[in-house]
């Protein structure tokens, strides 16, 4: 009986052979990927122009957002994106059997008041007339007034109640506002449309402005019917413009005031949407801190966060989350994330990921 008594000891020390073999046939695993050519550039402060400069996007001057009181499916579309119209054309139309079968009653009543209204009118000339021959009593009169004025009002009512049916019908058939073009359409055939939910928009083309975002720290050098220079980098172009409005509130911009400026007339073919760099010929407070700028085009998206690729001490991709600001023509404001003479990676021959190898050209 004594010999299985060495059994548990013999497999132990199997057991601890079988890890050592184990550890010993291990490799150290290294990257042998080769390394991303990559260009990079140092960040620097902007403190090349002395003036005030903000972003904005361009929109027509005169643009409206249609919509309806009545709720009801929207029958038929008459009109395409991009098409022009004229004021007062059919745009679209909405299902109005209600309306109409409303409309009929309001007409029925109409004519039954009508007919009571003449009724009560030769009545009160009938007995207005005994009166003064002394051939009715004045209560006979009084009630004959009494309800010729009646009948003229329940008349006048029901004139009154046909407005109010015409009106609604004016909801379900949707004109143009004015001369334009539709930009835009919320809405397709058989949806249903509600009160007050855009349909479509129109815009009038041929003037726009710019609605500019100037930080609190210097809207108090922005006044109105200044000049001001917005360049288009889309179309290349640098165009006159005027300050027409000066927000005094930014409780529902998150410290920015609104700042809107009416662009010269021109030939250049500006569509509303476009990003616009609006240069105000103010200068810059002292206090003010230079802003770091890097190209728009070097940053990184990933969902809802931006960030830009830097260079680590090993040589590597290291991705730094950003927090942005102003975009200046194709530049980028960053507020922070970066410091100063910190490297980041402008382009790169290859995909770049959190830990690549890099050879900076």
């Amino acid at each position: 009986m004594k010999k299985y008594n060495y059994i548990p000891a013999a497999l132990l020390m199997l057991t601890l052979v079988l890890n050592s073999c184990g550890e010993a046939n291990k490799k150290t695993v290294t990257d042998n990927s080769p390394a991303v050519a990559v260009n990079v550039s140092a960040v620097t402060e902007n403190n090349d122009n002395p003036f005030l400069s903000t972003s904005g996007k361009t929109e027509a001057v005169k643009s409206a957002n249609i919509s309806t009181r009545m709720m009801g499916y929207v029958d038929k579309i008459y009109v395409q994106v991009g098409e022009k119209v004229k004021n007062g054309q059919l745009l679209l139309s909405i299902n109005n059997a209600d309306v109409s079968a409303k409309l009929a009653q309001v007409n029925a009543g109409i004519t039954e008041a009508t007919a009571a209204f003449n009724n009560a009118e030769k009545d009160y000339n009938r007995y207005t007339a005994l009166f003064q021959e002394n051939s009715a009593s004045q209560k006979e009169l009084d009630d004959i007034t009494a309800n010729y004025n009646i009948s003229k009002a329940r008349l006048e009512a029901a004139k009154q109640m046909k407005n109010e049916v015409n009106a609604q019908l004016s909801y379900a058939n949707i004109r143009a506002p004015f001369n334009g073009v539709v930009t835009n359409k919320f809405i397709n055939a058989g949806d249903m449309a509600n009160p007050g939910m855009p349909l479509l928009e129109v815009e009038a083309p041929g003037k726009y402005q710019v609605l500019a975002m100037v930080p609190e720290s210097e809207i108090s050098g922005i006044k109105a019917e200044t000049e001001v220079d917005v360049i288009l980098k889309s179309l290349d172009e640098s165009i006159k413009g005027k300050v027409t409005e000066v927000s005094t509130s930014s409780k529902n911009t998150g410290g920015q005031y609104m700042v809107k400026v009416i662009l010269d007339k021109t030939d250049a073919n500006i569509l509303s949407g476009m990003y616009a760099t609006v240069q105000f010929p103010v200068e810059r407070k002292s206090t003010t801190k230079a802003a770091i700028m890097i190209p728009t085009e070097a940053l990184v998206e990933k969902g809802q966060l931006t960030g830009v690729y830097t260079v680590s001490q090993s040589n590597t991709a290291l991705l730094r989350w950003l927090r942005l600001g102003r975009t200046f023509g194709d530049k980028t404001e960053v507020l922070s994330g970066l410091s100063a003479d910190e490297q980041y990676i402008v382009s790169a021959e290859g995909k770049l990921y959190n830990g690549a190898k890099i050879s900076i050209q």
